[in-house]
């Protein structure tokens, strides 16, 4: 390494000594983690679309109970 500065070689020590910490016997998520992940989130996404766009379809108009109305004439009376 005859090219390389003192203080990038010093750097590249400090690198090699966190990278001989990390254990290897651990089990990360990876690549298909995101990509699982990234894609149920689409879906998630596509599936409250259509839900909203199927509640706004909807024309709901509530019935008036008829023991209120009777309720209400009473009271006036």
């Amino acid at each position: 390494m005859p090219d390389m500065s003192a203080s990038a070689s010093l750097a590249m020590t400090h690198l090699a000594t966190l990278a001989k910490e990390v254990d290897e016997d651990k089990v990360t998520p990876g690549v298909l983690g995101f990509i699982v992940f990234a894609v149920m989130a689409v879906a998630v996404w596509g599936l409250m679309k259509s839900m909203n766009r199927h509640m706004g379809k909807v024309d709901f108009k509530e019935a008036p109970d008829p023991k209120a109305e009777s309720g209400d004439a009473a009271a006036k009376g």
